[in-house]
């Protein structure tokens, strides 16, 4: 065997078994910290297991409000957008991936240290924390609104413990959102390595195919019969302010496909480190896939009365038989999905608030106070917000028009922009730049229509 070939299995042993190649001196890099403190050695993660992981960090709560863009955009955009979005999403990704591994980081933060230096880190990290407390306090409000009912332009829509037991004070909103975070969240937030939740992540997709498969039964079983009626096709736009309207969509879309900053952490668990791109690539085909069925069979179900959180459109008579307890597998379903996801964002979430927080600290796995007061801490803000926040589209717009959009195109798109060390091609730089004008633009237009729409509200008791 000669030199080089000795080298090159060295090289290949070093990164498969995730030690860090890097820079000894590197201020950006603290060896204490270990590139925000979750990296553990371990690398025995399965393909599959991988691939659940990654699919339960895009499915999540997203979904439920892609009907809802059906009815904004009418079919053919809608379904037209979600597929530009997956391409977009993996095309950044792979910037993210090639960037990482030519400087060899093995975090999204280290990444963006490398090209950015500290206060790009800190940014990232801010924008993951704004994203995932928003995305956390969706799911808690999509389970309140299943379990416990909500109430939507003054109609209230009753939830499952309601229809089942009736109004008491033990199935309110506020009760059983107490004892889903302490008896559910809790426990599975205490898991410290990511792998470890690839069961509950398999059942998790498992319950959103469930979810599908229900929904798209009952659809054709009424189209057979003919109890509804062909949705629209394009978008109504009969003025300026319908037109803006239609932008609104895109932050919803964006927070839909996020996933990056869990992409590195599935990575450095992989068996063979390598097989990450198949990973991303399986995991989007699986997750646009189901957002299409369900956005094409959900606006057909519902049409023009369709909420912005579907789940609470499954609350009426559907007209067919069975109707009410196929409500109830619906709404249930995906109720457990999104206990089981939680989880899953929840782990980078606790990751980068302990690396903006305690930069030098040893790694958090190896902290049980600081790993225990930073889970409690997460979580009673996420408690809190979900019993302040009325609609998961108020979210949506939030986190999508500001962080989600940053985490997912912006920052990718800089870093290969900064292209440090020469890699970048002249497609991928046309590319970031498109990606960059379509996202600032479009979140703009989507800020101003929600900020016009909220002063119109406002105003129209007084006139």
């Amino acid at each position: 065997m000669t030199i080089g070939s000795i080298k090159t299995v060295k090289e290949k042993k070093s990164r498969n078994s995730k030690q860090p190649v890097v820079d000894e001196q590197s201020p950006l890099l603290p060896t204490k910290h270990q590139e925000d403190g979750g990296f553990d050695e371990f690398n025995g993660a399965s393909f599959s297991g991988a691939i659940f992981n990654l699919s339960t960090t895009i499915v999540g709560a997203g979904i439920m409000a892609l009907p809802a863009t059906m009815k904004v955009l009418g079919l053919i955009p809608g379904i037209v957008l979600i597929i530009l979005m997956a391409f977009l999403t993996e095309a950044s990704i792979e910037l993210l991936i090639r960037f990482s591994r030519t400087s060899k980081s093995v975090s999204y933060g280290g990444l963006m240290g490398d090209a950015f230096g500290k206060y790009g880190k800190m940014l990232l990290q801010i924008c993951i924390l704004v994203n995932n407390i928003g995305v956390l306090v969706v799911y808690l409000i999509i389970i309140g609104d299943v379990l416990s009912g909500t109430t939507s332009s003054g109609t209230h829509h009753a939830g499952v413990l309601e229809g089942w037991f009736g109004v008491h004070w033990w199935n309110g909103r506020f009760f059983v959102l107490l004892v889903t975070t302490l008896g559910v969240f809790s426990p599975l937030a205490c898991l410290k390595r990511i792998d470890s939740l690839r069961y509950t992540s398999a059942l998790s997709v498992a319950l959103a195919v469930v979810f599908l498969v229900v929904t798209v039964g009952i659809t054709i079983f009424k189209l057979i019969n003919g109890s509804i009626l062909m949705p629209r096709l394009l978008p109504n736009i009969y003025d300026m302010a319908s037109f803006v309207k239609l932008f609104t969509v895109v932050p919803v879309l964006v927070t839909a496909y996020i996933c990056h900053y869990n992409v590195h952490s599935i990575e450095n668990e992989l068996e063979d480190s390598r097989q990450i791109r198949a990973v991303v690539q399986s995991a989007l085909a699986l997750c646009s896939s189901v957002y299409v069925l369900t956005s094409i069979f959900g606006f057909f179900l519902f049409g023009d009365a369709t909420l912005d959180d579907v789940l609470a459109n499954f609350d009426a008579d559907l007209g067919i038989p069975f109707g009410s307890l196929l409500n109830d597998v619906v709404r249930v379903s995906y109720a457990a999905h999104l206990m089981l996801v939680f989880p899953i964002v929840f782990y980078p979430l606790r990751l980068n608030m302990d690396g903006l927080l305690f930069p030098s600290a040893r790694p958090l796995t190896l902290d049980n106070l600081r790993f225990a007061s930073l889970s409690g801490g997460l979580i009673a803000v996420i408690f809190l917000g979900a019993n302040f926040i009325p609609s998961i589209w108020d979210a949506f717009q939030f986190t999508g028009a500001t962080a989600a959009v940053c985490i997912g195109f912006i920052f990718p798109a800089a870093v290969t922009l900064r292209d440090r060390y020469g890699i970048a091609t002249k497609r991928d730089k046309i590319l970031c730049i498109f990606m960059i004008v379509v996202a600032v633009f479009s979140n703009l237009v989507a800020i101003y229509s929600d900020a016009y729409a909220l002063i119109k509200k406002n105003s129209s008791p007084r006139e």
